[in-house]
């Protein structure tokens, strides 16, 4: 037996009594956490683009795309509420892996993967977790056995993987069926950084094709399609492709036994890497009750190791205002100064050309340096007034980690409404009905009963 057969085994054979109740609980948070944010990002730049196309092409009416209410073939639907969770950068990140944490946005293409095919099959939360949780485990230990060139999209490449993972299992492929599908996902993945770097819409559509492509491998599979014998590990399958120098030891490590899932639930909308200068620059206001019309100058420290380099870019509006603002230090901390918050209304494209915005961030300057044994998003911001005065705050762990810096359980759920309201979509009555069905997600017997509340 093969790495990718043992893998492929434990995706089919995990049944929900096998997970301890923490594994559980974060997953169940997870769920409730991105559908938060694909409500959310519902309307964001480049979002009404691709329900558009959606609409255009019809077809089988599967599964809906939340807060529009549109439905459609499940991979189309599995690819548009992927797009709009990533679209504000706002759902849960980093694959935790013994000690290591790796920037990844995993849940973004996986629960909307499995919300599609749940409620195409009229499947309940049990169903739902069980194929999240087997599903991330798989790309956490992908992600954690590589050594990825940085030109290379991970939502793209490794989520492929995942998402084959989840809808095979909630379609209740057999092993030999699955193995097809990660053979047939293989010939389908792709996706660059550039996307990144450029800071254009294409950022967010890895997320989504994702989990088109695994929905698409995973009913090609069932109706008997077949692909190479050995997709992860063979002459010229995914490690030998995007990653030659992996650790195969870590594929199968604790296999059945641990399950790995993302750790860090994002309080601020933006790329977790801003989050440090954010945490910093709002403890120095409440804390010495600065004003910002006091404020001279303020400097960003960031870890010379800090990911990913966009962030310390000078903020320049360009092709997507939004995208640029997300992925900006200077803009965020701007933000954080002039609003005393960094909330989804704040990256409207009328908040982002707000004048006085303008005025602050030519005071924002970014610099990076190492601050030795300490983790790669320790932040420190320095604050100068116009009197002389100064101020600084330090940050190892941003607000959002679980292990280090956790959110509390009633941060995670005003969050929740938070993207409820700012949808404009979905009334908050129905988003508070959502959010305690989510909270005993296990118990839900039909999916489509939540789909229902936030459509």
């Amino acid at each position: 037996m093969n790495v990718t057969e043992e893998l492929v085994n434990n995706i089919v054979e995990t049944r929900f009594e096998n997970l301890s109740r923490e594994v559980i609980e974060r997953a169940r948070e997870e769920v409730m956490d991105v559908i938060g944010c694909a409500v959310g990002g519902a309307n964001a730049t480049g979002c009404p683009m691709v329900l558009d196309l959606i609409r255009e092409w019809g077809g089988s009416e599967e599964a809906t795309i939340l807060a529009h209410g549109v439905k459609a073939p499940a991979h189309n639907v599995a690819l548009a509420n992927a797009v709009m969770a990533r679209s504000f950068d706002y759902g849960i990140v980093d694959m935790y892996y013994e000690g290591e944490i790796r920037p990844a946005h995993i849940g973004e293409t996986l629960v909307p993967t499995a919300l599609a095919i749940a409620e195409q099959k009229a499947m309940g939360g049990k169903e739902l977790l069980t194929a999240l949780i087997t599903g991330e485990d798989l790309v956490s230990r992908v992600m954690a056995a590589s050594n990825p060139k940085i030109r290379w999209d991970l939502t793209s490449t490794g989520n492929t993987l995942g998402a084959t993972a989840v809808a095979g299992k909630l379609w209740g492929l057999d092993k030999r069926q699955l193995l097809n599908a990660f053979g047939i996902a293989l010939n389908q993945i792709g996706g660059t950084s550039q996307n990144l770097n450029e800071r254009v819409h294409c950022f967010k559509l890895g997320q989504g094709l994702a989990a088109q492509r695994g929905v698409f491998s995973v009913r090609l599979a069932s109706k008997g399609f077949t692909g190479v014998k050995d997709p992860l590990t063979g002459d010229l399958g995914y490690f030998a492709l995007f990653s030659p120098d992996y650790r195969p030891e870590i594929l199968t490590g604790q296999l059945g036994q641990k399950y790995y899932l993302e750790v860090t639930f994002k309080p601020y909308p933006s790329c977790r890497a801003t989050h440090g200068a954010i945490d910093s620059t709002l403890e120095i206001l409440h804390k010495d009750r600065i004003k910002v019309e006091d404020i001279d100058e303020v400097t960003v420290i960031v870890q010379n190791t800090s990911y990913p380099p966009v962030i310390r870019q000078p903020f320049i509006i360009s092709k997507v205002p939004h995208v640029d603002a997300i992925f900006s230090l200077q803009y965020t901390v701007a933000c954080a100064l002039l609003r005393g918050g960094v909330k989804p209304e704040h990256f409207t494209e009328e908040s982002i050309r707000e004048p006085r915005i303008a005025e602050i961030i030519k005071k924002v300057k970014v610099a990076s340096q190492d601050f030795p044994n300490e983790p790669s998003l320790a932040t420190t911001v320095q604050m100068k007034l116009k009197d002389g005065r100064n101020f600084s705050a330090h940050i190892s762990v941003p607000k959002g980690n679980e292990l280090q810096n956790p959110m509390t359980r009633d941060e995670k759920r005003d969050k929740f409404r938070g993207n409820i309201s700012f949808s404009k979509k979905v009334s908050a009555e129905n988003g508070e009905k959502a959010l305690r069905m989510l909270e005993d997600l296990e118990e839900v017997k039909d999916i489509t009963e939540i789909v229902k509340l936030l459509a």
